[in-house]
């Protein structure tokens, strides 16, 4: 299946370097499906600015549409 791996380096919940990694090894697997994504700012309770928020929301509603009717 379909890998997203979404980060901050903000993050104060989980370290980023937790989906790097993964990222790293599910690639090195040969799991190619695998899509990481870093944003910049923010954190687990995002930035104050809700259009980057809004925009990475369907960001993933948009990958996980894509991976729902993807052919196998």
């Amino acid at each position: 299946p379909r890998v997203l791996l979404p980060t901050s380096p903000a993050e104060e919940r989980v370290h980023p370097g937790h989906a790097r990694k993964r990222a790293a090894r599910l690639q090195e697997a040969g799991h190619a499906r695998t899509l990481f994504f870093e944003e910049t700012e923010g954190g687990h309770g995002g930035r104050g600015d809700r259009r980057p928020q809004a925009a990475q929301t369907a960001m993933k509603y948009v990958f996980l549409q894509r991976a729902l009717t993807a052919k196998a």
